[in-house]
């Protein structure tokens, strides 16, 4: 049985999507179940979209995730290079084969002249407006020249493109992973160009041919490259590398939330939350578009809520590790159907994986969002525990900063509106006792603090519920947070005591 071996082949143009993470995470997934090779390889053929900087990113969204490539341009193996650029050479050979074999023609064609057959095709009330079998005999290609022609253009290197012949009222039959089997009419598809006048392939040959060289055995990929399959197939038929052919797997689309079609980045910009994984500042525009990573979501978090975007294992099962997702993953489980992003539901998976996560894995993340908001904190022991008693409480790391920053920073400010309305004298000379109380109290822990706090309420005839409040508030600021006497015991004897008194004086002031 061959090695399996899979790829993930982004172009380096932009952002990596939602949609382009979870195909690099099921080749990941795939290769893994089965002890096999993933291979990361640059589709850099189009050179006029490339944007620099754009592979080197892919490269640390991958890295970010935990889908670390066995191969690819960082980290070569035996198939090298893995940028198609760089593998230029390879492709002109297998182009010129497919011309011998009569599967291919080369084509002189301008780009004026192919825009002037479009016209003519529209002003003929046409539909089919495509280069293909009904009108290559009318343009400029070795098919309608004379050989003598068709060589002395060669000779001169006339610019030109070599283009697939499709023979027409064919059909293409392939497997489907996902699919089943898929028939496709060769009359809806047109000729190819597998070699452009630079002599850089398009994806359609290059894409064949460094699945052949680097022995690719399955491909999975978005379904929006179902239509190009049967071009695929064909080449693989004609190039008589049929029994070299990968299985194929077309993934489903990642829908919009609230309507159909493909989830973009104009959805996310109209709905409020990020479509790539992390930031991407796009080199035309200028324009920085958030990533989950910017946002606080946690890598496991991420990669699990893509996983279960169009697979299940066929249980209740919602939270897996990587390796867990590897072990119960298989292909006949993904959807055919796609699958409509919820960004609350991506919310909960990282609410879930914040609260399962071991305070010390948590602990440099906090410290990243503490220091980028100029609070560095050198007591990690006292910052541990903070991130114990808050993580229940936290979607998004970014949380941490509101939900525990009042540990370390006293407020200046507390939501005097929360607690005025029940305000009365004797509260105010329960809090007065309680400080008194709280000063004599030599061994300072969580019991102390509450036993004393209810015997003051008791001896003052009020019930320790009306005052649970403003307590909170005096010391954090706010009507949040984890228990009160946690907080007080955190804090300190000290500091409680303080932010009591500056809470009543505030009090007092308004």
């Amino acid at each position: 049985m061959k090695k399996v071996r899979v790829r993930f082949a982004p172009s380096p143009t932009g952002g990596l999507h939602l949609g382009g993470v979870r195909t690099a995470l099921y080749n990941y997934l795939f290769a893994k179940k089965h002890q096999g090779d993933f291979v990361l390889r640059i589709e850099d053929t189009d050179q006029n979209r490339y944007v620099e900087g754009a592979e080197q990113y892919i490269i640390d969204c991958l890295r970010w995730c935990g889908i670390v490539p066995n191969e690819g341009p960082h980290n070569e193996g035996e198939y090298a290079p893995y940028r198609q650029s760089e593998r230029k050479h390879l492709y002109k050979e297998y182009a010129q084969e497919l011309v011998k074999k009569g599967h291919a023609y080369y084509a002189f064609d301008t780009p004026e002249e192919i825009e002037a057959l479009r016209e003519k095709l529209k002003s003929d009330g046409k539909t089919n407006l495509q280069y293909g079998y009904h009108v290559r005999n009318e343009m400029r290609n070795s098919l309608s020249l004379p050989a003598e022609e068709t060589q002395a253009l060669l000779k001169v290197d006339f610019p030109h493109v070599i283009r697939l012949k499709i023979e027409p009222n064919e059909f293409v039959q392939f497997k489907d992973m996902i699919r089943g089997d898929i028939e496709m009419d060769t009359n809806t598809i047109d000729d190819k160009v597998l070699l452009k006048a630079d002599g850089m392939p398009t994806y359609h040959l290059a894409v064949v041919v460094d699945d052949y060289l680097m022995k690719i055995t399955h491909v999975f990929r978005g379904e929006e490259w179902l239509p190009s399959a049967p071009v695929h197939v064909l080449l693989w038929k004609y190039l008589g590398l049929e029994n070299h052919m990968p299985h194929w797997a077309h993934l489903p689309l990642i829908l919009k939330p609230d309507g159909n079609g493909k989830l973009s980045k104009r959805d996310g910009e109209r709905l409020g939350f990020p479509v790539f994984a992390m930031e991407w500042k796009d080199a035309n525009t200028g324009d920085l578009m958030r990533g989950f990573k910017e946002l606080g979501f946690l890598p496991e978090a991420f990669i699990n809520m893509l996983a279960m975007l169009g697979w299940n294992d066929g249980t209740e099962k919602e939270i897996f590790t990587l390796d867990e997702l590897a072990e119960h993953f298989s292909i006949d489980r993904v959807h055919s159907s796609g699958a409509k992003f919820d960004f609350e539901k991506a919310k909960w998976f990282n609410h879930e994986w914040i609260k399962k996560s071991d305070v010390q894995k948590l602990l440099p993340y906090v410290e990243e969002i503490f220091n980028s908001r100029g609070s560095v904190h050198e007591d990690k022991k006292k910052l541990l525990h903070v991130i114990e008693l808050v993580k229940d409480r936290c979607t998004l790391l970014t949380d941490f900063w509101e939900q525990a920053q009042f540990f370390f920073i006293a407020p200046q400010e507390i939501d005097s509106a929360s607690i005025l309305p029940k305000w009365d004298e004797n509260k105010n000379l329960f809090f007065n006792e309680l400080i008194k109380t709280y000063q004599l109290i030599s061994m300072w822990n969580h019991t102390n603090a509450e036993n004393s706090f209810k015997e003051i309420a008791a001896a003052s005839r009020i019930k320790p519920g009306e005052l649970m409040l403003p307590f909170r508030i005096m010391l954090v600021g706010g009507k949040y947070g984890p228990g009160v006497f946690d907080i007080a015991t955190t804090l300190g004897k000290d500091e409680t005591i303080k932010r009591i008194e500056h809470g009543l004086f505030l009090l007092k002031a308004e």
